[in-house]
């Protein structure tokens, strides 16, 4: 089986998400593997009239909800499934596409520049760091914000995951490296979990230098 179709399959039995939030909203931006909680969208800055792209785009939800505050989205994931079900959720809003393909080989082949790429529990997660960051810094425009999320490193290098391998790498790993690719102002931080869960979240947001 490929990579792409143990994807799919984890991605088939995927469970949707929630159509409204704890708040009532209809679309939001979800750092975390929780509902209902870490920060929002602020960390990006205005995102009205920018161009995001976002690895590993799953349903949707995320890249549509900064849609709707102005931005224009580009969705890419490995799995078929995540595609059809964001453009059967999403299709309607103008300025979001959706598109399935590696991140890499979408990388290597697109010739549009990006002022913010997202990747939530995404690619960043899954693909070599080494090789997959030069690729997002090649396609950002200057002073663009980089922002990513995933669990905490279980310990040092790849571990394997339900599909494809797990790049875990600890805060002053992630600072280090995105340094050296060529990133500049890196944050990182980790998200407490709620009350009651025990594993918090590790965002990290960077410019391109």
């Amino acid at each position: 089986m490929s990579l792409a179709e143990s994807w799919d399959r984890y991605a088939v039995g995927s469970k949707p998400r929630r159509t409204m939030n704890a708040k009532g909203d209809t679309t939001w931006l979800n750092w975390t593997q929780y509902a209902d909680h870490g920060p929002n969208e602020s960390l990006l800055g205005p995102v009205a009239g920018r161009r995001v792209l976002e690895l590993g785009s799953g349903s949707g939800s995320n890249l549509a909800h900064l849609v709707t505050l102005g931005a224009t989205g580009q969705g890419v994931d490995i799995a078929p499934a995540r595609e059809t079900v964001a453009r059967e959720r999403w299709g309607n809003l103008p300025g979001l596409d959706f598109r399935t393909a590696e991140a890499t080989a979408f990388l290597n082949e697109t010739d549009e520049t990006f002022d913010v790429v997202l990747s939530i529990f995404g690619a960043v997660w899954f693909v070599d760091p080494d090789i997959l960051l030069p690729l997002i810094r090649s396609r950002m425009a200057p002073g663009g914000i980089l922002a990513f999320s995933h669990l905490p490193p279980g310990g040092q290098g790849p571990k394997p995951a339900k599909a494809g391998l797990r790049h875990d790498r600890t805060l002053d790993e992630w600072s280090r490296i995105l340094t050296g690719h060529g990133f500049s102002d890196v944050r990182v931080s980790l998200i407490d979990p709620p009350e009651g869960r025990a594993v918090g979240t590790m965002l990290v947001r960077a410019l391109a230098a």
